[in-house]
């Protein structure tokens, strides 16, 4: 999973690519354990989703201007992933 974003190189520049695989590699495990089959359509299981991005996401000082986008870039994300993660 890869975390950018329209500003990602401002993102890069502030935390390096090194911290952005960590952050990229936890919320990838984070999602995998917590993703239900109907997340994509329940807007609970949704919101609880963007908690947990934003936690993870501030956990490791993400900038917080960036913040929101991002938790829009991995969530879209995941919905292209959890199909092949249900496979």
């Amino acid at each position: 999973m890869t975390v950018t974003c329209g500003k990602a190189d401002s993102a890069v520049q502030v935390m390096g690519n090194d911290q952005l695989k960590v952050i990229a590699h936890e919320l990838l495990k984070n999602l995998q354990s917590n993703i239900t089959i109907d997340w994509a359509h329940r807007e609970p299981a949704r919101a609880r989703l963007r908690v947990l991005v934003k936690r993870i996401l501030k956990k490791y000082g993400y900038p917080p201007d960036l913040q929101d986008n991002a938790v829009k870039v991995v969530l879209q994300q995941a919905e292209v992933l959890s199909a092949k993660w249900a496979a």
